[in-house]
């Protein structure tokens, strides 16, 4: 027998989603080594999405099995309200796995997804709906230029050479500086300046709108009912396959385009990569030369991949 009345009955409405669920996925297994300023790096990146969206929007984060710290700081930003939905992953379900439940979860129309490691500048997103509501048939649309390989936006080229109301263009349209920043965050600025000159950039102007061909998975704007169909991901590492949805959807015939100008920044693992606040090297201790030895160059490149083979060798086999 029901005891007492169920006040919910007396509800005359509900809440209504808003139109843009922007999908923060999130891994930070512990706080030291690679993920040492991961915490910081996650605060910026979501500090930066409350500071920058300018169109109404809802926040949903996935964390996938991360440290007792993040998942602390994720439950309060969620009870102060800047976290809408909040899923907690018992265990490192990868990317993919990660995908699969944020494609279908997200109640927005179009999705704006993001790593945890991207600093936004303002207009980003209103910038990327204006790409994808201009253009037809668009698959993903990344709010920063980068240089990706061909192959994977072979279908948006066909169409525009084929389309009589685009124009294409191929040059240097993105800058040296915002190719650069994103060459740094990978670290990659050995040979920076030489692959920028070699290399080209297609740019397509459709109905007053212009846009660089290519797109990235790392993050992306799209409509839901498109990225569906995508569905499901089945990767049986947590890295290095997450370019299947690049595949997928140029083998689609969709578009995958970006703005010119830059409007997100890749900070990787560090805070040392957001624009403007670029850390300077701790200074070496007086009397040691063991210190100017590591910051040198060479040496610095040098370990910092050795470090990495050795992370993915024994990390990356288990977790994101």
């Amino acid at each position: 027998m029901r005891i007492g009345y169920n006040p919910a009955k007396s509800i005359k409405g509900v809440a209504t989603p808003a139109t843009i669920t922007i999908a923060v996925l999130n891994y930070i297994p512990f706080l030291s080594g690679f993920y040492a300023e991961m915490l910081d790096v996650l605060k910026m990146t979501l500090s930066r999405i409350h500071e920058t969206a300018d169109l109404p929007f809802d926040l949903l984060l996935f964390d996938n099995g991360s440290c007792q710290e993040a998942q602390d700081y994720l439950l309060e930003e969620y009870r102060q309200g800047r976290i809408q939905y909040l899923f907690l992953s018992e265990k490192n379900l990868g990317k993919g796995g990660a995908w699969n439940i944020i494609l279908n979860a997200a109640p927005g129309e179009v999705l704006s997804y993001t790593d945890n490691d991207v600093y936004f500048k303002p207009g980003w997103l209103s910038r990327s709906i204006e790409i994808l509501e201009t253009f037809p048939n668009v698959g993903m649309v990344t709010a920063r230029p980068i240089r990706t390989i061909e192959e994977l936006y072979s279908n948006t080229i066909a169409w525009a050479e084929q389309e009589k109301e685009a124009t294409v263009e191929t040059g240097h349209f993105m800058t040296w500086e915002a190719y650069n920043e994103f060459e740094t965050s990978l670290g990659k600025e050995e040979g920076a300046r030489q692959r920028y000159d070699e290399g080209m950039d297609i740019k397509i102007t459709y109905k007053g709108e212009a846009a660089l061909a290519g797109a990235s998975h790392w993050q992306f704007t799209g409509y839901k009912k498109v990225l569906q169909q995508f569905l499901p991901f089945e990767m049986d590492r947590p890295m290095g396959q997450v370019i299947r949805l690049d595949e997928r959807v140029n083998q689609a015939g969709l578009l995958r385009l970006m703005p010119v100008e830059s409007l997100a920044e890749n900070m990787s693992n560090t805070l040392r990569n957001v624009p403007g606040q670029k850390a300077k090297p701790a200074p070496a201790k007086k009397g040691s030369r063991k210190y100017w030895l590591l910051d040198f160059k060479p040496v610095r490149f040098g370990m910092m991949r050795i470090y990495d083979a050795i992370f993915r060798w024994y990390y990356d086999r288990d977790t994101h």
